[in-house]
């Protein structure tokens, strides 16, 4: 959604990391392209100019001027203001001292409120609470059905009382809300509400009728990230009206700019909570101020990441690997398909790679990554047998011609797949090499060669003489040639070898002279 933002923000910045030192046109020139990008991004124009505003003033300010990275301090600041308008700090939900906690979702028709209800439910089933769900919403056709299947998937209890579509007492509803949650021990209580296209006074009414009856610890105002500066107004109304707690917004992952993100808080002060970014109950997280303006600076959010690869890997399994690792063990087909599966749970690919502090600059590339491709792989490798998965080098042409045929493949992705894999391989043993206490280690490997070669200069030495060879015990003189290796002593330069004639050893009763003593000596 910030994509158009980001892309700005970043061709901004660039043109700042030439200059040694930032003088006040260029500050001007840089707060102009930032007022730009973000009227281009729906932003407030209240919004923009307060921004703005902070920015000249700190920019301009001896914290830049002193820096000895002018372009880094700028960015610094922009990071740190976006993450003022966003918020600044993270917003968790206000539980209540006494259970149930009430949670209220208020909000436009067609903003995601009933889906969202389903999220929210799931995320605190995984946070360890038992949710309940009401369907409070019975203007909209169908809407208590919704929640219903929204409710079963999640695997939370829905209270329906009503069958909705115009019939029944929606302040009634939540009411006895409160009462099935203590009855059936649930600690927290999601109220689904009715919403409008349009702010209207009848809807406003129901709403602060509801609140008056249940008195909710929060109420979440949903609002659609996709409408642009019109999300301001609805949210100024619903303050006036109903009054919320905290923002929620829906639709992140669209197309369109995002401005409502940066809007709603600064104006409202109210902070986001939580951001939905996708159809499924798994796109649902707590909105990060800090992460999000990363996100928008092309900075990545590498928390984020961290935090969803904990969810998807099974700890269990990793450990296993990692074991496997450590022992040199080889490292399988089978090993390759489970490590695919587990990065296929934390969702496409493009957006895990999103995550990337410097991915804005190859969004284009990052764009045509098919997920499909991993669905492939995996067809490929579980239409061989485990004696294919465990030994690869067994798969001739016979037999990549029938997995191939198997998984509905070419031969030549076979290929691809089997020669991958050896790569992989191949990296794999390189890494175990490389391990500290693992065979085949470098340090280690110069260590024990040199150990070995200390080991072998320590043995007993031969002389050259015949009769100190044969006497033995003797203390032992500078040794001769041996193989043609130069005796102790010599000079650079003599070759290594004594002259022809004389078999490599010294006469009876002559012995070589020290000349490593003369060499030592300085000319008068």
């Amino acid at each position: 959604m910030f994509e158009t933002l980001s892309d700005r923000l970043t061709t901004v910045f660039s043109s700042l990391r030439s200059k040694g030192r930032l003088s006040e046109a260029d500050i001007n020139a840089t707060a102009r392209e930032i007022r730009v990008a973000l009227l281009e991004a729906d932003v407030a124009l209240p919004v923009v100019k307060d921004f703005i505003a902070q920015i000249k003033e700190r920019a301009a300010g001896a914290e830049v001027s002193q820096a000895l990275n002018p372009a880094q301090q700028v960015v610094k600041i922009v990071n740190e203001e976006l993450i003022n308008i966003l918020g600044g700090e993270t917003r968790r939900i206000r539980f209540a001292k006494t259970p149930p906690t009430v949670l209220m979702l208020a909000g436009l028709q067609g903003a995601g409120k009933t889906t969202l209800a389903g999220k929210l439910a799931r995320w605190l089933k995984s946070e360890g609470h038992a949710p309940l769900l009401v369907a409070a919403d019975l203007q909209r056709p169908n809407a208590v059905q919704q929640l219903q299947v929204v409710g079963e998937r999640a695997g939370v209890p829905v209270f329906a009382p009503e069958p909705g579509s115009g019939v029944g007492d929606p302040v009634n509803v939540a009411r006895r809300s409160i009462e099935q949650a203590k009855h059936a021990q649930h600690d927290i209580v999601i109220i689904d509400t009715a919403g409008r296209l349009g702010v209207d006074a009848e809807m406003m009414q129901q709403a602060i009728d509801i609140r008056d009856a249940v008195t909710p610890d929060d109420i979440l105002f949903v609002v659609d990230a996709m409408v642009g500066q019109d999300a301001v107004n609805t949210a100024q109304a619903f303050m006036e009206g109903v009054g919320f707690d905290g923002v929620v917004l829906t639709k992140l992952d669209g197309d369109a700019r995002g401005g409502a993100a940066l809007s709603v808080r600064h104006v409202t002060g109210r902070p986001i909570m939580f951001a939905s970014m996708g159809e499924k109950l798994e796109d649902f997280s707590v909105f990060h101020p800090d992460r999000m303006a990363g996100r928008i600076l092309d900075m990545g959010d590498i928390l984020t990441l961290i935090e969803q690869a904990e969810q998807a890997f099974d700890a269990q399994q990793a450990e296993e690997m990692t074991q496997k690792v450590l022992k040199g063990e080889n490292f399988t087909l089978e090993d390759f398909l489970e490590q695919m599966m587990m990065i296929r749970k934390l969702g496409p690919i493009g957006n895990l790679l999103g995550m990337m502090p410097g991915m804005g600059q190859v969004r284009d590339q990052v764009s045509q990554i098919d997920d499909k491709d991993l669905d492939r792989v995996a067809a490929i490798i579980r239409s061989m047998t485990p004696g294919e998965r465990a030994n690869p080098k067994i798969i001739n042409g016979s037999r990549r011609a029938r997995i191939a045929k198997g998984s509905g493949v070419t031969v030549g992705e076979v290929n691809s797949l089997v020669t991958r894999f050896f790569d992989a391989q191949k990296m794999m043993r390189q890494m175990t090499a490389g391990m500290p206490g693992m065979p085949g280690m470098p340090g280690r490997r110069k260590a024990t060669k040199a150990a070995k070669n200390a080991k072998n200069k320590k043995g007993k030495q031969r002389s050259g003489d015949p009769r100190k060879r044969a006497a033995g015990g003797q203390p032992q003189q500078p040794a001769a040639a041996q193989d043609g290796a130069a005796p102790d002593g010599l000079p650079p330069g003599l070759g290594g070898q004594l002259p022809p004639g004389l078999g490599g050893q010294l006469p009876p009763g002559f012995q070589m002279p020290d000349l490593g003593k003369l060499q030592g000596r300085k000319k008068k």
